[in-house]
C-alpha cells in the first residue's frame, strides 16, 4: 500500500534532523469522514436515528474544522510514526512536533518534526579483530555450591527442644508497639522466622537467639529513619514475642541415595557430572554472548562515532523508561523503585548515560557494516526468522510476515535481522584470543594511547612532544 505520507529531511547539528510531512489530501478527507461517523454514532439529530447520523450531516452540523481538528488529533501519533518510516530515520529521545494550520477542503496536511536520531559511524578496521575470549570452567566449588543447594530445598524442618541458635527456625507470635500503644502491622501470628534470614527490622532476630519453645520474650528495636513506612521511620517499638516452637533444619545426607532421589541417578559422582555439563553448557551460552559483544565493541573502537550529549542523555531517558516499564509488569511500581533506590529520576537516566553511549555507539556501527556488507534481508529469510514467533501465534510465518507488512511494522523487523547479520559478519571475523593475550595487549605501547595520555597530540617517543 502506498504511504499517504510524503516527507523531506534536513540534518541538523548534533544528530538531530527536522522532517517535513505532508499528508495527502485524501488521507485527510478519508480520517475527516472517518471522525464525523464516529461523532455521528453519539449524537442525536432530529429526523435520523441514533447512530445513524451521515457524516456530511455531521461536518455541516459541528462544522468543518472542528471535525477536522478531532481528526488531526487522532490521527497525529499514526501519521508520526509513518513519516518517521518514510523519513528512513531512527529515533532517539522524545520528538518537537510542530502542526501547520487545518488545511482546507482539498489540500493537505503538514507538519514537522525536529528529533534526535541514531548517530552515523564512519567505520575503521571491522574484520579480522583479535578479541578476548575466555575458556569454558566449571570449578569443583561451584558443583558443591549446587549440591548445597540442592540440599537446602530437600531439607526438613523438626522441632528441637534445645535453644535456638543462628540459622534455627521460631514460629512467633507477636505484638508490637511504640508508647505502649499498639500499631498497624506490628501483629503477626504464626510466623516461621528464620534466624539471621535479615527479614526483620535490624535487631529483631538477634534478640531471639537462645529462646525455646514456649518462651516470652520482649523485643526492643529501632525502626531506620529510611523505613519504608514513614509514620514509623525513627522511632523505637517494643514487641511482646512468644516462642511456639524452634525447628531446627535437617539436611540429607549426601551418599548414593541422595543422588536417586533428587534426579534417579545411581551414584553422587553420576549427578555431580550431570550438574557439570548443564553448567558447563550455560556457561559456553555466556561465553558466546559475551564474546559477540566484546567483538562489536572492538569494532566500535575501531571506528569514529561521536554521541552528543544531548542524545546520550535522552536514550538514557529511554533505558530507564524500559526499565520502569519492567518493572512495573512485575508489580513493583515506579514510585516504589524510586524510594527503594533512594534516587530521582535525573539520577537513575544520569547513572545510565555510559550504557546508553555504548548502546548508541554499537548500533551506527551495525548499521554502518549493513550497509558496507550490503545486507538486505529478503522476504524469504524474514519469514524464515519469523518461524519461532509465528508458531507460537499458531500462523503460518507468510501470514505473520503480511501482518507485520499492514502493521507498518515490517521495515523494523528487517532492520532487527539485518543487525543481527551484520554482528554475525563481525563474529565470524574475528579471531578469538586468550584473556591473558588480550590484557597484555591493552597495556602495550601505542600511538593512540600516547596521544591520549599527552592531552591529544600525537609524539613519538624520541621526539619530545611540543610545548
Amino acid at each position: 500500500m502506498a504511504s499517504a505520507v510524503k516527507t523531506n529531511v534536513t540534518e541538523l547539528p548534533e544528530s538531530r534532523v527536522r522532517v517535513e510531512a505532508e499528508i495527502a489530501p485524501e488521507e485527510v478527507e478519508r480520517r475527516l469522514t472517518q471522525t464525523a461517523a464516529a461523532l455521528g454514532r453519539e449524537m442525536r439529530i432530529p429526523g435520523f436515528r441514533k447512530g445513524k447520523v451521515p457524516p456530511p450531516v455531521i461536518i455541516r452540523r459541528v462544522g468543518r474544522e472542528a471535525v477536522l481538528d478531532e481528526a488531526v488529533k487522532g490521527s497525529l501519533g499514526t501519521w508520526y510514526f509513518e513519516a518517521i518510516d518514510a523519513a528512513g530515520v531512527v529515533p532517539v529521545g522524545d520528538p518537537k512536533l510542530d502542526v501547520g494550520d487545518l488545511p482546507g477542503e482539498g489540500e493537505p496536511l503538514t507538519f514537522s518534526i525536529e528529533i534526535g536520531v541514531r548517530p552515523t559511524a564512519v567505520l575503521g578496521e571491522y574484520k579480522g579483530l583479535e578479541v578476548g575470549r575466555r575458556e569454558p570452567e566449571v570449578p569443583d566449588q561451584t558443583i558443591d555450591r549446587e549440591v548445597e543447594e540442592v540440599r537446602e530445598r530437600l531439607a526438613k524442618l523438626e522441632s528441637s527442644d534445645r535453644p535456638a541458635e543462628l540459622g534455627d527456625f521460631v514460629v512467633i507470635d507477636y505484638l508490637g508497639a511504640i508508647d505502649d500503644e499498639p500499631f498497624a502491622g506490628g501483629e503477626g501470628r504464626d510466623q516461621l522466622l528464620e534466624l539471621g534470614s535479615g527479614r526483620l527490622v535490624g535487631g529483631f532476630e538477634d534478640q531471639l537467639q537462645g529462646a525455646t519453645a514456649g518462651e516470652e520474650r520482649t523485643v526492643q528495636i529501632t525502626f531506620p529513619d529510611d523505613y519504608q513506612g514513614e509514620e514509623l521511620a525513627g522511632r523505637a517499638a517494643s514487641f511482646a514475642v512468644t516462642v511456639k516452637d524452634v525447628k531446627r533444619k535437617e539436611l540429607p545426607e549426601l551418599d548414593d541415595d541422595f543422588a536417586a532421589d533428587v534426579a534417579g541417578f545411581d551414584s553422587l559422582e553420576e549427578l555431580r557430572e550431570d550438574l557439570r555439563s548443564k553448567l558447563l553448557e550455560a556457561e559456553r551460552e555466556e561465553i558466546e554472548g559475551d564474546f559477540r559483544g566484546a567483538v562489536l565493541d572492538a569494532a566500535a573502537a575501531n571506528a569514529r562515532v561521536e554521541v552528543p550529549e544531548d542524545l546520550m542523555h535522552a536514550r538514557a531517558h529511554e533505558l530507564l523508561g524500559q526499565m520502569i516499564h519492567s518493572l512495573e509488569h512485575r508489580g513493583i511500581s515506579k514510585e516504589t523503585y524510586l524510594g527503594i533506590s533512594g534516587k530521582d529520576e535525573e539520577q537513575l537516566t544520569a547513572e545510565l548515560e555510559p550504557e546508553a553511549e555504548q548502546a548508541l555507539r554499537r548500533e551506527a556501527v551495525l548499521a554502518a557494516v549493513v550497509e558496507a556488507e550490503g545486507i538486505a534481508p529478503s522476504d524469504d529469510e524474514v519469514a524464515e526468522a519469523l518461524e519461532a514467533s509465528a508458531e507460537r501465534e499458531g500462523l503460518a510465518p507468510a501470514k505473520l510476515l503480511e501482518r507485520l507488512r499492514k502493521a507498518g511494522r515490517l521495515e523494523a523487523v528487517r532492520d532487527d535481522l539485518a543487525a543481527r547479520r551484520a554482528l554475525d559478519v563481525l563474529v565470524e571475523g574475528a579471531t578469538p584470543i586468550s584473556v591473558e593475550q588480550a590484557k597484555a595487549r591493552d597495556q602495550l605501547w601505542t600511538p593512540e594511547k600516547a596521544a591520549a595520555q599527552e592531552g591529544g597530540e600525537l609524539w613519538i617517543p624520541g621526539s619530545p612532544p611540543e610545548i
